[in-house]
């Protein structure tokens, strides 16, 4: 069926005034001003109250954190602290929570006018063996489309590391289980729904065996390379006591200095490092709301992209950020970015971070924009809250007033919000079973 989306209150893509066709999962035709389809559409939709962006990509979560949202343990706490603190609530996490937890913060992202999630999954206490085969389950039911990465941390209290024994794992089952997750679920094919990263914690938070198998399976399987990379001055201050080199240093000698990989945060770089990550084409996965939270530092955005670097946005964990909602992240990271950078840094970067950038870490040339032949992935978002009235921009409102909900949201030609709501979804229910199961970790 074609489905013409038509003259929409404004649209993020060149040449499409009069709106897109949309035809089974992907876009066909760009309807410029003053045009009409070139094949009659099989059914319209209005489009004349929304304004019209590529879907956002999400490109660094931790899905179970939203069951410990502003949780008492962690108010007030420096990162370290913090998450010394949490990690000793998260070590309950049963499959069951896990499930409800990722549902909500698949179904929360869906509203907020996100397609595309990558999900930093690295809590593998016992019993929860097969988390990533419930991400995957949950994110074929939501309709969400995602990159489930395999995290791991390997270095615990007894090895003088920071987790707490109960959740970490040993090299061979991380390996082990990274390539099982692979076989299974990782589709390299345009259109995929589902595609399988690897994603240490941290070169500091497991063995050089995991970095370096990590790269290997990597490259057998044409997979991505995911983890947290200078966050904190702190991380570079250990890595030379403890190695003798610092972060960037150490992630290359493990082979991950490539396009295949994204890291998140990814503050603390100095310029030869700066130029050494654009050179390989290593992406960053931006989190501003977290990095408020803690007071770390701003992610020297402009200078990465300068450099050649890929720039993406993610929300974080939600325990840290406490959202799941990428418009709001849109919004932060503009306002950081103008604390560091002044008006060279527009609404317009934001929205680019948000979906280029953000498919760019995640390896994708088939998502992030509105043209002929990508996924028709859209964010459709109405201005008729009063936090928009008189505003002339409409693209431009969105981010400066605040939006934070889409009126209707398509991934891979499927409406999955309309009206504002999750289709499939008893959105009540969800969230009496989320609270319930919030209980657990109190």
């Amino acid at each position: 069926m074609r489905l013409w989306i038509k003259d929409p209150l404004a649209i993020l893509a060149a040449g499409a005034e009069r709106g897109i066709v949309v035809e089974g999962a992907e876009i066909v035709e760009c309807i410029a001003r003053g045009r009409s389809p070139a094949i009659r559409p099989d059914a319209t939709f209005d489009a004349s109250r929304h304004v019209v962006l590529p879907g956002l990509v999400n490109a660094h979560h931790h899905f179970y954190q939203t069951l410990t949202r502003a949780h008492p343990v962690g108010l007030g706490k420096e990162l370290i602290p913090w998450l010394a603190a949490m990690e000793r609530v998260w070590e309950r996490m049963t499959p069951e929570a896990l499930r409800i937890a990722v549902r909500m913060a698949l179904v929360e992202l869906l509203l907020s006018g996100c397609t595309t999630a990558a999900d930093h999954h690295n809590l593998f206490p016992p019993g929860l063996e097969d988390a990533i085969d419930i991400e995957v389950e949950e994110a074929m039911r939501v309709g969400l489309r995602m990159t489930v990465t395999r995290g791991s941390m390997g270095i615990s209290e007894k090895d003088g590391g920071l987790q707490p024994d109960s959740i970490v794992q040993d090299s061979d089952t991380i390996l082990s289980d990274s390539e099982r997750v692979l076989r299974l679920y990782h589709d390299r094919n345009a259109g995929a729904m589902v595609r399988v990263a690897l994603a240490p914690c941290s070169p500091l938070a497991v063995p050089k065996r995991v970095m370096e198998g990590s790269a290997a399976l990597a490259d057998r399987y044409d997979a991505r390379l995911h983890c947290h990379l200078c966050q904190s001055p702190d991380e570079d201050v250990y890595a030379m006591q403890a190695f003798g080199k610092r972060s960037v240093d150490i992630l290359e000698e493990a082979g991950w200095l490539s396009s295949r990989a994204w890291v998140a945060h990814g503050i603390y770089f100095n310029p030869a490092e700066i130029e050494r990550l654009g050179r390989a084409g290593v992406g960053v996965a931006h989190c501003a709301a977290s990095d408020m939270l803690f007071a770390k530092g701003i992610c020297p955005t402009k200078d990465l992209e300068a450099a050649g670097v890929p720039i993406g946005l993610g929300v974080d964990g939600s325990a840290s950020n406490d959202s799941s909602n990428m418009m709001e992240a849109v919004r932060h990271s503009l306002m950081l970015g103008r604390l560091r950078y002044g008006a060279s840094v527009t609404h317009l970067d934001a929205l680019r971070w948000a979906t280029e950038g953000s498919a760019r870490c995640l390896g994708r040339d088939d998502i992030g924009r509105i043209a002929p032949g990508m996924q028709a992935d859209l964010a459709l978002y109405t201005l008729d809250e009063p936090r928009f009235s008189g505003a002339h921009d409409p693209i431009a409102a969105l981010v400066l007033c605040g939006a934070h909900r889409a009126d209707r949201v398509m991934v891979a030609g499927r409406w999955r919000v309309i009206d504002g709501a999750p289709e499939g979804v008893d959105l009540a229910a969800l969230i009496g079973r989320h609270k319930a199961a919030a209980r657990g970790f109190g």
